[in-house]
């Protein structure tokens, strides 16, 4: 299953661990239906590029 997770604004690096996780907080359940979802999408994905966001507002 494919996600474009590096553009994503739940996409946060922990200084701790040294490397990158998603901060959505979901349940079993919730996961469960993420990685049965057959359309390969994200749910939770909100882009992070603000210039992207903008031009859906015009």
């Amino acid at each position: 299953m494919q996600f474009r997770c590096d553009e994503c604004n739940y996409y946060e690096y922990d200084e701790d661990d040294d490397a990158y996780y998603c901060s959505v907080d979901m349940d079993e359940d919730d996961y469960a239906r993420l990685m049965g979802n057959s359309r390969n999408e994200c749910p939770y994905y909100q882009n992070n590029n603000e210039y992207e966001v903008v031009k859906h507002q015009m």
